[in-house]
């Protein structure tokens, strides 16, 4: 647990992100930020802000519109930040930016999600399937392109989860390749999470206890909860609501970016590594995650539980 502030203290840029994105960035107070690595409940916490903000079972425009990803390389910055300019209504953006990698704003409110990292891959693997090869390479060889690229999946899980816990996509990560360390991200942020502005969400708990964990986030955001309405909006962010209403809910739908759009939403459960894993890389997962996050934080990736 550090005692400074946080600091922006290195670029992250690939095929398909660029920290630097956020330099011109416009805060708002109230504005709120939902930082995950990857796979970890982003859309899902995006679901919720939602819900809580518009006090609605339902965005009035596709999510898209509304909680855009800022450090993407989807589409010019400049768009990206002119709408998010032309928004109204309370903002809730999302990043996968490491806490080194993005400029902190202590005015604002930011919630991180937290995920075991065996489920983490699992679902990116679904995650990277689903992307059309051509999104893929539209982003590879994107004029003045800067980083790695993205390589398309492969077919053979083993050696990709071989790949995943030995090699990193940047010269200060040791895992996380294709992407980026789930760990060290996590690492980034839990080192910070005694802020009063960064409230940490397990995976795991949202599962376990919707409606509980809602509230304390509703509390967090300081949006009083009508009691009238509240039972429909939990049920609107339910795995099944949320699938049904993909088109709306789910990332990058209005762009053609999945060959499924509803299976971007896949199964919302974990475990799934179970008989995926080997021994040994389960072995190796437990080895890394202790040595990059240390026991409390790894033991709470995890299995997590309630952090006040």
């Amino acid at each position: 647990m550090s005692s400074e502030s946080p600091e922006f203290a290195r670029r992250y840029v690939s095929s398909l992100c660029d920290s630097n994105r956020w330099n011109n960035f416009n805060v708002r107070n109230d504005d709120i930020v939902i930082t995950t690595s990857y796979k970890a409940g982003t859309t899902w916490m995006q679901g919720i802000c939602s819900a809580l903000v518009f006090q609605a079972p339902e965005p009035p425009a596709p999510q898209d519109e509304l909680t855009p990803w800022l450090d993407a390389n989807f589409g010019p910055v400049g768009d990206v930040l002119a709408q998010l300019d032309a928004l109204s209504n309370r903002r809730y953006l999302k990043t996968h930016l490491p806490l080194d990698g993005i400029k902190f704003f202590d005015q604002i409110k930011y919630i991180f999600v937290g995920r075991d990292g065996k489920d983490v891959f699992m679902s990116m693997w679904n995650h990277w399937h689903n992307m059309i090869p051509e999104m893929i390479d539209g982003m590879n060889n994107a004029p003045g392109r800067e980083g790695p690229p993205l390589n398309h999946a492969p077919d053979d899980i083993g050696p990709a989860i071989d790949e995943w816990l030995t090699k990193g996509t940047y010269d200060w990560e040791s895992d996380g390749y294709p992407f980026w360390s789930h760990l060290r991200h996590a690492k980034t942020w839990w080192d910070y999470g005694h802020l009063p502005n960064i409230h940490m969400v397990h995976f795991e708990d949202l599962l376990k206890d919707l409606d509980g964990e809602m509230r304390r986030i509703s509390d967090y955001l300081d949006i009083p909860i009508n009691e009238g309405i509240w039972p429909t909006l939990v049920e609107s962010v339910t795995f099944d609501s949320m699938k049904s209403n993909a088109e709306k809910m789910a990332p990058g739908a209005t762009a053609g970016m999945w060959k499924d759009t509803s299976n971007f939403f896949h199964k919302g459960t974990n475990k799934r590594w179970e008989g995926v894993f080997t021994d040994e890389q389960i072995a190796k997962y437990n080895e890394i995650a202790l040595e990059v996050c240390g026991p409390e934080l790894s033991e709470w990736l995890e299995f997590g539980g309630r952090i006040d």
